[in-house]
């Protein structure tokens, strides 16, 4: 029996690596090439020069242009665009590098946002790489969250990433190369207390994203989803302004990320043309446990999940345990606190 599964797993080993060159795509050079980069608007805060935050958005426009690629920044706010330009461009590392903003609502008209797209291929040239990087957050328990946020979430979230994507497909398909890049979030990929109107916009993401990759794929497009955890942004700081108890202590249960490095590992992983693109620890083992039917680009990305995914779920299970204690405790607390003060 042991050799027969010895015989077995040496076997699934070589049959992978037959057909990784099959699913390994060629890395994507910036240099030259036409990033354009969709961000919601408190994402264009300027970072201080002590080190304060800035969003991913922007750092990705930052990390692309020093790779030497030309930019196309697109947000709602045309100030906040222009006062972000400035920063961006002061890391382009040649004189012909053009960093082009443009104002828009992506979440809005499909139209306005093809119009916008084709206004930035002709002056910059195609579209190589598209990233969707438009969203915010909105917590709060189920029954406080307005309801007309919902809705609004799934318009900047999700169709936010949608009317982008639609609007640079055709021409990456006659061209047969490109690169697009959807930022969802841990959110993404498992539910959380407090986060019933932000996770299914996030969830939507990863579907739309698997989806396209099958239709795309044979046209030597790549799709890159991306989930960043806490981030420390004007996007994340804001929302902490709201956060219900048991989310905030859900979140101190894994470190706050720096925007910088969240951009670095996605730029590289959309470059590469991985499907998944994690960060730290916490990332790496969600991103196993939910790999599902998601497709993959190398063999070693294959064994990984294959060996890890017994030991992660089991993992997992004491995180869950854990949060469901934190919720159980608020709640007991609440209740407490709630006969106290009607029994004063």
């Amino acid at each position: 029996m042991l050799l027969l599964a010895l015989a077995f797993t040496v076997a699934f080993v070589l049959l992978l690596y037959m057909v990784s060159p099959l699913i390994s795509p060629k890395a994507l050079k910036l240099a030259g090439a036409h990033v354009v980069d969709l961000v919601h608007a408190c994402c264009l805060t300027p970072a201080l020069v002590t080190g304060g935050s800035s969003g991913i958005g922007k750092c990705i426009a930052i990390e692309c242009l020093k790779q030497g690629a030309f930019i196309t920044l697109v947000a709602r706010d045309e100030n906040k665009l222009l006062r972000a330009k400035k920063e961006i461009e002061k890391n382009a590392i040649n004189d012909k590098q053009v960093v082009l903003c443009i104002s828009v609502d992506v979440s809005k008209d499909y139209g306005q946002v093809e119009n916008v797209i084709k206004q930035a291929q002709e002056k910059l040239g195609p579209v190589d790489m598209l990233v969707n990087c438009a969203g915010f957050a909105v917590s709060g328990k189920f029954e406080d969250v307005d309801i007309d946020c919902f809705g609004k979430l799934m318009e900047v979230n999700y169709l936010g990433s949608v009317y982008p994507s639609r609007a640079v497909i055709h021409t990456m398909k006659e061209r047969r190369m490109g690169r697009i890049v959807f930022v969802s979030s841990q959110a993404g990929q498992v539910g959380l207390f407090g986060y019933t109107a932000y996770s299914p916009t996030k969830f939507a993401v990863r579907g739309l994203a698997e989806a396209l990759q099958m239709e795309v794929k044979p046209y030597n497009i790549y799709v890159t989803v991306a989930y960043p955890p806490d981030t420390d942004t004007p996007g994340f700081q804001e929302e902490n302004k709201s956060k219900p108890l048991e989310t905030q202590l859900i979140s101190e249960t894994s470190n706050v990320c720096q925007a910088e490095h969240v951009a670095r590992v996605i730029v590289k992983d959309a470059t590469q043309g991985n499907f998944n693109s994690s960060i730290g620890s916490d990332g790496y083992m969600l991103s196993s446990l939910t790999c599902g039917m998601s497709p993959v680009t190398s063999i070693t990305e294959v064994l990984q999940q294959v060996i890890t995914m017994g030991l992660f779920r089991i993992i997992a299970l004491f995180y869950l345990g854990s949060f469901d204690s934190i919720v159980r405790r608020c709640m007991i607390q609440r209740e407490k606190s709630e006969h106290e003060n009607k029994s004063k």
